[in-house]
This record gives structure tokens, C-alpha cells and sequence, in this order.
């Protein structure tokens, strides 16, 4: 038996284990039911990857999360261990031909979504499979009470049925203690082995700053700590236009979300990865499975939906242990623009059943079909055409998505369908006519065979790598030849795919589920008042408030957080108050001023400034006019 330490000299190249690592490892080995609590950047791949690489047999992963199923394949590949990922979408021959190499083809990783656990050929296949471990990645899905509640998660019982010999891990980075007892209870763990890491990031510096300009206060974070950093947005627009602002001001910037080509992601997080610029403005879905050690900021500029998700994001800096920033940027509108995405926006039950027949009315399935079926979703075109709201409609989709109904893929992709007009006789004139045309053409017509009879969907990215030339020239071939009617072409941009995990049966769909929506709901709403109540708190530690969400309770405050600070520099230097106090009275005797126009008059730390105005308000000294600024 290969030692735990040798596997991760091998295949990671690390010469030590982090925290807890090797005794989570060796209680899989020795065969216990084990629950790892790790923070982000925990580790917490390893702790099952190494124990199925130590122990005949392979091992059966279970993940929500389609991309980083295909991240944790791929990075197992090229390392030179055989893994394959079992998820939607897949023809019944390819699942067949998948399944059949988990059985004979000495594989040791068999990642799968939990969705596929109910299938009977799945089941039958993996009861004739030597499996060494069960792995549960983001354990909180299965538990009601958890942020990512995902019903599918329950399936893992009959997997556990199937294979009662058989022993588990659940590994998760953020679960509250009711939660965790949850866990337990619905994977019916025996004699549990429970490793809990404490959720202090010691080195981490939380701080939650109001500010009239954001971008402003990004450029100074930057200036100040020109490290790698990551700033997060709610939506796609808001990157690339925080992007292009951090350009102006001569900042190396990328921007990152889900509207983007594979290659483009890969180029731009391959940039990022090796330094070559400072910040990625990314959505929130950026991240996962990106293990950077040296980011020095991750910046919020929307408030996140949850202290779940905050903290799995904020817990992307820092991870070399040295010192970092986890910022939230907040002005007068975002707590209002929270709780109108996350709590007015929230789709109930008789929406959902809406969203789901019209899904099926878009698409023209019937009645009793669409099952597995896959479909290229162009969302506002979708919600334009029913008019839907698109957030609204957005969530719903996620919802049913969460509870198995359909799966969602956010990604840029091109279609193009085409069918030759010309008859072979015709074509072969035209094309002497226009020889700079013929040897694209002539790819297509060897490429695909009866495209003279019927449309056919061409694969341009593949013809542009089977000719060696550059995929703009592959389609402005194309359009050309459509332009001159030799063919007719149909092209469809969308930046969504869903693949539908059930038949339509419409209302009947959405009934199994409802009680369960609604209870999320609830719990949504939940999520956001205790996302407000954190970033409204200036009176405790930002780390205690985080730990006690999570059942911790902190020995001490942390020292660095925005509250610790805010605490440090105004309570004992009274002169130094009152200096500010007498100077920001002086510049507003000139003209009234936001708050950002007083920080660049004066030369204070900017926290102590802020604190001294709210002073000033609460006393009435000066007040806040309707143009927000401020005047005596």
C-alpha cells in the first residue's frame, strides 16, 4: 500500500499535508464513515482523492456542480489518473460505454451527478463495480436547512442501499451546525469520524466600507496592495464595465462570466493564474475549484446573496497565510437592491409551473417527451418572447435546476445550421468563379454527408482546426456562400443550455416539489437578512459575526476587520478626533461635499474620516442633503 505522504509527492507535488489532511485521510483508509468540515481553500479533494488512490477499487464521487465535476476530471487526467465524469446530457450508448469502463478498464474515479443515481441502468452497473469509497462533495445539498438544498442529494440513499459495505465521506465548507447534524442523519452515517476545522481565517481582514465611488475606492485597495486580486460582480454587464474602468485607470484587468467561450475562459483564468494581470472582474460563479494562493483582495461590489457563498468567495484570498483582504462596498441602494433580487424577485410555485411549460411550448416538446433531451436556450429571446422578467425568470430557472427538474448550463455557443441550395453541378461552377471560396467549401461537403438533402449543424471550431486556419475565416466563408444563395444558413447565439431531467408532464412536473420551494424560499429570505444584519453591524468583529453564523464562538475579536480597526484608531486618541471633527466642519463651512470630496480634502485614514461624519450626523452637527452630500 502506497503511503498517503508519497501519493501527494507524486501527484500533487506538495511536500506536507495542511491542516487535518492526513487524519481525515487515514480514517477513510481505515474504513470509517467521515465528516470533513473544511474552509475554503481546506483541501478537501485530496482528502478523498489519496485514500481511493491507496485502496484497490475506484471510487464514486457525487458533486452538484458540473464545472467543477469536469475541473476535478481533468485535473486527475493530467496527472495521469483515469477518471470519468458521469453527468447530464450524455447519449444512453456513451453512459453504456462509460459505465463499462468503470467495471473493466481499472479506473479509480467515478464522478457523477445526483441526478443519474436513479437511473436502473446506472444502478446495475455500479452494483458489479469493486468501489472503494463513496465521496460526497458539498455535503450541505442534502440537508433542507442547507444554502444549496438539492433534493437529487437524497438519492445518495440508494446508493448507500446499493452498496452497504461500502464506506463514506462528506465534505463540505460551509454548514451550520444544524446542518451538519443533517448531514449525518439523511447519509445515515455510522459512528461518524467528524473533523471539523475552525472557520477563522486568521490572516484574513473582513471589512465591510460604505462608499459614494466604488471604483475609486477599488483603484486605492489596488494601489495600496498591487498583489493579485478579484473583484466580484453580480451580473455580466457590471464586468466588463468595471473592467474597463480599472483599464482607464492603467490597471492590468481581465473580466470573467458565464456569456464567454471555453477558450476565452481559459485564456483569460490562464493570464490570471500565472500573473500576467492583476484583477479578474468575475460573477460569483468564478472561483470554484481555483486554488491561487496568492491573492491579496477579493472585493465585493454587490452585497452576496448569502454568508454561505461570502464566505467560500472571501475565503479565495489569502491562502498562503499571509495577510489579505476580503472587502464589501456598499452604498445607500445596495440593501434595497438586495432584497429586491433576492427577496421580491423570489419566483413562487404557480411561476415556476409557467416558466416550465413555456420552456416546453419554446423548445415544442410534447406532452410525456423531452426527457434527457438537450437545448440551446437563448434567455432573453426567451424572456422576451413570453415577457418574463428576465432576474425573476433567471432564479426560476436555477430553482428547477436545484430540484432536478432540468439542468443548466451557463456558456457562450454558436450554432450553425446549414443546407446547399446549388445542386453538385452548379456548385462546382460557382465555385470555379470563386476559387478563394472552394477549399472551405470542399471541407464541408467531405465533412458532412447529405447536406445537399437536409439541414445539418457543422462544427466550425472543428473545421477551422482541420484546415489550420482561423475560425473568422470559416464563417465569413459561409456567409458568403449564403449571401450568394448557394446555401441557406441558420445561426442562433445563446449563452445558456438546459437539458431536461424529466418528461414534460407540466403542472404535475412542479408538484412533487412545491412544498420544498416554498420551505427555500423562506430560508432565502432568511440568507438576505442575515447578509443585511452583517453588513449594518459596526459594533462586533467582522470574523466573531461570521463565526457565530457558522456555531463558533471567537476567543477574541480579530484586531483587523473594519470594526477592529474602526475601534483602534477613533476610542483612544480623543485629540486626533477632534481634529477631524473641527476640519470637517471647516470644509463644509465652504460648500456642501459627499463624503468621498472630504476624504481627498483632508489627510486622514479614510476609516477615521467616515467614523467622525457618522458622528457628526448622529449629533446633528451636520446633516445629509437630498443631492447626498454633505453640509452644516
Amino acid at each position: 500500500m502506497t503511503k498517503p505522504l508519497a501519493l501527494l509527492q507524486k501527484y500533487w507535488g506538495h511536500t506536507s499535508f495542511r491542516p487535518m489532511q492526513e487524519e481525515i485521510i487515514q480514517a477513510v483508509i481505515d474504513k470509517k464513515d467521515t465528516l470533513a468540515l473544511l474552509p475554503t481553500g481546506g483541501g478537501k479533494s485530496v482528502c478523498f482523492q489519496i485514500p481511493a488512490l491507496t485502496l484497490d477499487g475506484i471510487c464514486i464521487v457525487i458533486s452538484p456542480l458540473v464545472a467543477l465535476i469536469q475541473d476535478q476530471v481533468a485535473g486527475l487526467k493530467a496527472n495521469g489518473i483515469k477518471a470519468i465524469a458521469l453527468t447530464g446530457g450524455l447519449k444512453n450508448e456513451d453512459v453504456n460505454a462509460l459505465l463499462d469502463n468503470c467495471i473493466y478498464g481499472d479506473y479509480k474515479f467515478l464522478y457523477i451527478s445526483p441526478e443519474r443515481i436513479q437511473q436502473e441502468i446506472v444502478q446495475e452497473r455500479i452494483k458489479q463495480m469493486p468501489v472503494n469509497v463513496i465521496a460526497i462533495d458539498e455535503a450541505h445539498c442534502i440537508s433542507q436547512w442547507g444554502n444549496d438544498f438539492r433534493p437529487a442529494y437524497r438519492n445518495i440513499n440508494t446508493l448507500r442501499e446499493l452498496l452497504p459495505n461500502v464506506h463514506c465521506i462528506a465534505l463540505t465548507a460551509t454548514a451550520t451546525p444544524k446542518v451538519v447534524v443533517d448531514i449525518e442523519e439523511n447519509l445515515h452515517l455510522k459512528d461518524v469520524q467528524r473533523f471539523q476545522q475552525s472557520f477563522v481565517r486568521e490572516n484574513l481582514a473582513y471589512t465591510v466600507l460604505e462608499t459614494e465611488n466604488k471604483v475609486l475606492t477599488i483603484e486605492k485597495t489596488l494601489r495600496k496592495y498591487p498583489q493579485s486580486c478579484i473583484v466580484y460582480v453580480r451580473n455580466r454587464k457590471s464586468t466588463v464595465m468595471i473592467h474597463e474602468a480599472l483599464k482607464r485607470k492603467g490597471f492590468t484587468s481581465l473580466y470573467f462570466h458565464g456569456g464567454l467561450s471555453s477558450e476565452e475562459k481559459k485564456v483569460a483564468l490562464q493570464k490570471w493564474l500565472n500573473g500576467k494581470v492583476q484583477t479578474i472582474v468575475a460573477t460569483n460563479a468564478f472561483g470554484m475549484g481555483i486554488d491561487k494562493p496568492d491573492v491579496k483582495n477579493v472585493i465585493h461590489i454587490h452585497l452576496p446573496d448569502s454568508l454561505e457563498n461570502y464566505y467560500q468567495e472571501a475565503g479565495r484570498a489569502g491562502r498562503n497565510g499571509e495577510y489579505a483582504n476580503a472587502i464589501i462596498l456598499t452604498d445607500k441602494n445596495d440593501i434595497k437592491q438586495l432584497q429586491q433580487q433576492f427577496i421580491h424577485n423570489v419566483p413562487e410555485v404557480d411561476f415556476l409551473k409557467l416558466v416550465f411549460r413555456k420552456l416546453c411550448s419554446f423548445f415544442q416538446v410534447a406532452y410525456g417527451e423531452g426527457y434527457n433531451t438537450k437545448h440551446a436556450l437563448p434567455f432573453y429571446e426567451f424572456c422576451k418572447a413570453y415577457q418574463f422578467p428576465t432576474q425573476k425568470t433567471f432564479t426560476a430557472l436555477q430553482l428547477l435546476d436545484r430540484h432536478s427538474v432540468l439542468q443548466l448550463s451557463q456558456h457562450f455557443n454558436r450554432k450553425t445550421i446549414i443546407k446547399f441550395t446549388l445542386d453538385q453541378y452548379n456548385l462546382m461552377n460557382y465555385l470555379d468563379n470563386h476559387p478563394h471560396l472552394s477549399l472551405i467549401t470542399q471541407a464541408i461537403l467531405r465533412t458532412y454527408g447529405g447536406i445537399f438533402e437536409q439541414k445539418i449543424k457543422i462544427n466550425t471550431t472543428y473545421l477551422a482546426q482541420k484546415l489550420g486556419l482561423p475560425q473568422e475565416k470559416i464563417n465569413e466563408t459561409i456567409q458568403q456562400l449564403a449571401k450568394d444563395e448557394v446555401l441557406l444558413l441558420e445561426e442562433m447565439q445563446t449563452d445558456a443550455e438546459i437539458t431536461f431531467l424529466v418528461a414534460r408532464e407540466d403542472d404535475k412536473t412542479i408538484h412533487p416539489i412545491a412544498k420544498d420551494v416554498i420551505h427555500q424560499n423562506e430560508l432565502k429570505k432568511k440568507r438576505v437578512e442575515a447578509v443585511i444584519k452583517y453588513v449594518r453591524n459596526t459594533e462586533v468583529c467582522k470574523n466573531s459575526q461570521l463565526l457565530s453564523y457558522f456555531g463558533e464562538i471567537a476567543k477574541e475579536a480579530c484586531g483587523i476587520c473594519s470594526v477592529c480597526k474602526t475601534k483602534k484608531a477613533t476610542t483612544p486618541d480623543r485629540e486626533l478626533q477632534m481634529l477631524i471633527h473641527d476640519d470637517i466642519l471647516k470644509v463644509l463651512r465652504t460648500n456642501p461635499m459627499t463624503s468621498t470630496e472630504i476624504c481627498e480634502a483632508l489627510p486622514y485614514r479614510e476609516n477615521l474620516i467616515l467614523a467622525i461624519i457618522q458622528l457628526l450626523l448622529e449629533v446633528e452637527k451636520i446633516k445629509l442633503t437630498e443631492q447626498n452630500t454633505y453640509t452644516i
